[in-house]
C-alpha cells in the first residue's frame, strides 16, 4: 500500500513521502493564491475557495493568512467567518457546519505523530477527522486536535485546547478544554 493510500485510510504513514510532499506543496501554492487576492474581491475569494476546498457554502469569509495541508479535505457550511491566521491541517476530513465563527490564530489539526522517538525519526504520522457542528464559536488561539467532534451551539473560549468531544449546547474553557456550563439554544 502506498503512503498516500495509508494516509487516506487513516493508517500510520510516512509524511515525507514524495506523493504526500507534492500534495502539501500544491496546498501551499493554493493558499498563496487565495492569500494574494484583494481583500475587497469577495466574489473572487469565494470562486477560489470553491476550487481549492472540498466544498464551501455561501457567505464565507476567511481573513488572510489561511493555511492548509491539502484543502480538498475541508468542507465548510454557510455563513462562516474565520479571522486572521487560520490553519487547518486537513490530512483527514474537516467538516464545519453552518453559522460558525473562528477567532484569530486558530489551529485545527487532523494529524498527530508518534509518542516514540523511533516513530518521529521515521517521520510517521496518522490522521483522524474533525467535525464542528452548527452555531459554533471558537475563540482566538484555540487548538482543535485530531478526532474531535464539537457539537452544535458550542462556544470554546480563547486559548483552549480541545482534546476530546464537546457535546451540544456547551461552553468549554481551558487546557485541556472542559465543559464549564450548558448554553441556551435560542434558535431551536
Amino acid at each position: 500500500m502506498k503512503e498516500i493510500d495509508k494516509m487516506k485510510a487513516g493508517l500510520e504513514y510516512c509524511y515525507d513521502d514524495e506523493e504526500i510532499s507534492l500534495m502539501k506543496l500544491n496546498a501551499i501554492e493554493n493558499a498563496n493564491i487565495f492569500n494574494s487576492l484583494p481583500e475587497d474581491d469577495l466574489d473572487k475569494q469565494h470562486e477560489v475557495l470553491e476550487e481549492i476546498l472540498g466544498s464551501v457554502g455561501e457567505k464565507v469569509w476567511i481573513a488572510k493568512r489561511f493555511c492548509f495541508d491539502n484543502g480538498k479535505n475541508i468542507f465548510i457550511g454557510n455563513n462562516f467567518t474565520a479571522n486572521f491566521n487560520l490553519t487547518i491541517l486537513d490530512i483527514k476530513e474537516v467538516y464545519i457546519g453552518d453559522n460558525v465563527m473562528i477567532g484569530p490564530n486558530t489551529l485545527i489539526t487532523t494529524v498527530g505523530h508518534p509518542l516514540t522517538p523511533k516513530g518521529r525519526r521515521e517521520h510517521m504520522a496518522q490522521g483522524n477527522e474533525i467535525r464542528i457542528g452548527n452555531d459554533v464559536w471558537l475563540g482566538g488561539n484555540v487548538t482543535v486536535l485530531p478526532g474531535v467532534t464539537i457539537g452544535n451551539n458550542v462556544v470554546v473560549g480563547a486559548g483552549a485546547v480541545v482534546t476530546k468531544d464537546i457535546p451540544d449546547n456547551s461552553l468549554a474553557l481551558g487546557v485541556p478544554a472542559s465543559v464549564v456550563r450548558k448554553l441556551e439554544n435560542d434558535v431551536e
